[in-house]
Formats: C-alpha cells, sequence, structure tokens
C-alpha cells in the first residue's frame, strides 16, 4: 500500500514536472532578421523580414512583413497551439496545413501543402527556439532531405 502511493505521487511529480515544461516558451515581441547570423540563406541574403508575433496560451499570430528585391510582401500566420490544424499562407502564397506542437521549449510547426507532382504531398518541418537570454530566436525549416534552413532574428 504504502508503496503504490509513492508511486502515484511520483507519476504526478513527473507529470507536473514535464506540462511545466511545456509551452512556456514566450515568443512575443518584433523580430528583425539577422542575415549574418542566418544559415543557407543563398539568395535570400538579399531579404528584410520583420516579424510581429503576439502569443496567448492557445495561439501564436506572426504578422511576416518583408521586403525581396524591392518587392514588399506582408502576410499573417496562425498557429493553433493545442495542435488542431490551421490553414496558412506560405511565403509564395501556397496554402499549407500546419499543425504546431511543443517539444520542450520549440515550437515545431509541420507544414503540408500539395506537391509538385500531382497526388503528392511536400512536408517541411519548422522549429522555432529561443536562446537563453530571450534576445535571439531561430527558425530552422527543413523539407525532405535538403539541407536546413536558420534564418535567426533578434529581438527589437
Amino acid at each position: 500500500m504504502r508503496s503504490r502511493r509513492w508511486l502515484v505521487i511520483g507519476a504526478i511529480v513527473s507529470i507536473s514536472v514535464a506540462l511545466q515544461g511545456q509551452s512556456t516558451t514566450n515568443f512575443s515581441g518584433t523580430w528583425v532578421l539577422n542575415t549574418a547570423k542566418s544559415q543557407n540563406l543563398g539568395m535570400m541574403a538579399a531579404l528584410e523580414n520583420t516579424l510581429t508575433i503576439s502569443q496567448t496560451p492557445t495561439a501564436l499570430v506572426i504578422k511576416d512583413d518583408s521586403s525581396f528585391q524591392g518587392q514588399k510582401n506582408a502576410r499573417e500566420l496562425r498557429y493553433d497551439l493545442t495542435g488542431k490544424v490551421t490553414i496558412n499562407e506560405g511565403p509564395m502564397g501556397d496554402r499549407s496545413e500546419t499543425v504546431a506542437t511543443w517539444t520542450g521549449g520549440k515550437l515545431v510547426t509541420t507544414w503540408t501543402r500539395d506537391g509538385a507532382v500531382a497526388g503528392t504531398k511536400s512536408v517541411m518541418t519548422e522549429t522555432r527556439s529561443l536562446s537563453v537570454d530571450g534576445r535571439t530566436m531561430s527558425v530552422e525549416s527543413v523539407r525532405g532531405a535538403s539541407p536546413s534552413l536558420v534564418m535567426v532574428f533578434d529581438k527589437r
């Protein structure tokens, strides 16, 4: 009886610690792309990008303002932080199903859209994380076997 009680207490403590570690990262703020810190940008090194993020316990909203070779673009992304599917527009205007989940303090979002070949799907995984001091946000994007693209943003 006594060992069962300790087992139950141990399970409750373990679950509480695990839940506390989830979704504690707050990405709210204004973020400016730092191309010098980013990796594998290619021609996107000429991109000017500012993200304005607001976050609640159940939603993350990103206002994405960019300029590339003189062409300005604005879009708004909405992620459901409870893991429900949402529809978002990709940078090229394509519609994707997005699912955001917490892995530790990182927000992992899977983007799924129709592939270039009829009947196929293209999947990209985006992992968003903050530096320990909360002043730098990294967004790593991976599609298939391609090298990852890492966009680093500084908090304004």
